[in-house]
């Protein structure tokens, strides 16, 4: 059974969030996306992990940018895995997930960051598997000057619809929203204008069984991968 949901940077209770193992141990639980985090070497590689250091989820110390990726591969991620390429990522995704590539972009943070990601986006083949989203509307914007079809997302705190204008001249079709925000009107709007929301992040279970019995078409996006496929499987059962 797929299950419908974002695994947020893998598996990360099991395995080391943004890791291969955690993306892999993701894909064998049949999850229908994988969402992952995006920074920029001091070379210009694309490489996976949420913070702008490495000091919170490797051994090692500073920001992201002040290492090639070379010298990123003496940092432990976490039981001996290493800081992954987005290629290396999308490559293990491919034809089993669709990816959720959020870009960890700060105004003019990192320079040519869009270029990189998309770059490796067509030389994995992953072009009709991706989404690209953001907290960074500008970077958005830049992804859709590189590519036309490519489907894109915006990332959002509070539920507001002064958001739709901008997601109809993107032509974007995702939009993520803290998820304690979202209600049965900005939820069917979305719906009537064909945007897919995702909603941010759901780990405790009683919210989780709640809001899939109220919104069964939104993605949720979880760290509790067990828990919330136990939701699915459960709440499948007895709509049947």
């Amino acid at each position: 059974m797929i299950i419908p949901g974002l695994a947020h940077r893998g598996d990360p209770r099991k395995f080391p969030e943004n890791t291969l193992a955690s993306f892999r141990a993701a894909i064998e639980r049949s999850f229908s996306y994988l969402e992952l985090d995006v920074n920029l070497t001091k070379d210009g590689i694309p490489v996976v992990i949420h913070d702008p250091t490495i000091n919170r989820t490797t051994n090692g110390t500073g920001k992201v940018y002040d290492y090639t990726w070379e010298e990123l591969q003496q940092f432990d991620a976490g039981h001996g895995e290493r800081i992954p390429l987005l290629l290396d990522v999308l490559q293990l995704a491919k034809g089993r997930a669709i990816v959720d590539i959020e870009l960890k972009q700060n105004g003019d943070w990192y320079p040519g960051m869009e270029r990189a990601v998309w770059d490796a986006i067509k030389q994995s083949g992953m072009e009709e598997q991706v989404v690209v989203t953001s907290f960074d509307h500008y970077a958005i914007l830049r992804m859709r000057e590189l590519a036309l079809a490519l489907e894109l997302g915006l990332v959002i705190y509070g539920a507001t619809p002064s958001i739709f204008p901008l997601m109809e001249q993107l032509k974007a079709k995702y939009l993520a929203v803290k998820y304690i925000y979202l209600t049965e009107d900005y939820v069917q709007l979305c719906e009537s204008k064909g945007i897919q929301v995702i909603a941010w992040t759901i780990d405790d279970e009683a919210s989780m069984r709640a809001f899939r019995a109220r919104f069964p078409n939104v993605l949720v996006c979880t760290n509790e991968l067990e828990r919330w496929s136990q939701c699915v499987r459960d709440s499948s059962v007895s709509f049947e």
